[in-house]
């Protein structure tokens, strides 16, 4: 008997899932009435020939650090993905409950579990929002200080779960104003671009990205100054007066506590108890970690 020809087996899908908040929802790149996003773009060419993509996107705009470990993350340990990206941190820093321990504590659950599964996860250090909207130096300093924190964390968290890690910090992004949208704190679709086209560099130089990068190049035209102003004065508007309900309070003391102690001389005093209060962060989940100097 003539033995039957084999059979081609399909390779399993490289399933992909995204977690975080209006950055990787996709919130600057909006497409066909819904926000696209790097995590998206990026997906486009992670599988190779032959072998398809299973893209799950779970962030959500608005996102804080407990939404992703309570209900991000129990559906993305149930996917069981290849590539997890976990990104969040910024609007914890944006609200009175900040607490860099409870942060720490997430993130490291959500990595650990993530992980123990078999994800490869995808992480990013963000600029401050205070810097990124421009706020007059006693209302920025204290959010800079937070967010550099979170992401001195996010850098000792990535060591540990080898993450592909993504530097966003710098001020070669920052200081970039065609990567980001009007609204100042998302990028628009060149910086998800090139977001997605560096991540698929990291992941290529590992064998985990087989398909062709993203294009640099964006598809739709950048938002003119008029359209950053209409923006500012129209939903930036509610943006902020949203979040004055929640942070403005506390930001103002803090700005309040910040000019007191300039006053005095004594702002490094400042500095230090945020240090201290990120050594103890690091500690509660067993990171070695050189004597915190908050770096970004």
């Amino acid at each position: 008997m003539t033995p039957a020809p084999p059979v081609a087996v399909e390779p399993a899908p490289l399933r992909f899932a995204v977690l975080g908040d209006s950055l990787s929802e996709g919130v600057g790149d909006r497409v066909d009435g819904a926000w696209r996003g790097w995590a998206a773009l990026l997906a486009e060419g992670l599988a190779g020939p032959g072998r398809r993509i299973d893209f799950r996107k779970l962030a959500v705009s608005g996102a804080q650090s407990r939404e992703v470990a309570e209900l991000q993350a129990p559906e993305a340990v149930a996917f069981r993905p290849d590539l997890a990206s976990v990104v969040v941190g910024v609007n914890d820093t944006l609200r009175h409950t900040f607490d860099i321990e409870q942060l720490a504590r997430r993130l490291d659950r959500v990595c650990a579990d993530l992980a123990a599964g078999g994800a490869v996860l995808l992480t990013a250090c963000l600029p401050d929002p205070g810097r990124m909207l421009a706020l007059p130096a006693p209302l920025a300093r204290p959010l800079a200080r937070r967010q550099r924190a979170v992401n001195t964390l996010v850098h000792a968290l990535s060591a540990r779960y080898d993450a592909v890690h993504l530097h966003l910090a710098d001020s070669t992004w920052t200081d970039d104003r065609s990567l980001w949208s009007a609204d100042r704190l998302h990028p628009g679709e060149r910086g998800h671009r090139a977001i997605a086209a560096r991540f698929h560099d990291l992941l290529a130089a590992r064998g985990l990205a087989h398909g062709t990068p993203p294009s640099p190049e964006p598809e739709q035209p950048s938002p003119t100054r008029t359209e950053a102003v209409l923006w500012l004065a129209t939903a930036g508007t509610g943006w902020v007066l949203r979040r004055c309900t929640d942070l403005l309070p506390q930001l103002l003391h803090m700005a309040g506590a910040e000019l007191r102690h300039l006053a005095r001389g004594t702002e490094a005093r400042l500095d230090q108890k945020a240090e201290q209060a990120l050594t103890a962060a690091l500690a509660a989940v067993s990171l070695d970690a050189p004597v915190a100097t908050m770096g970004e």
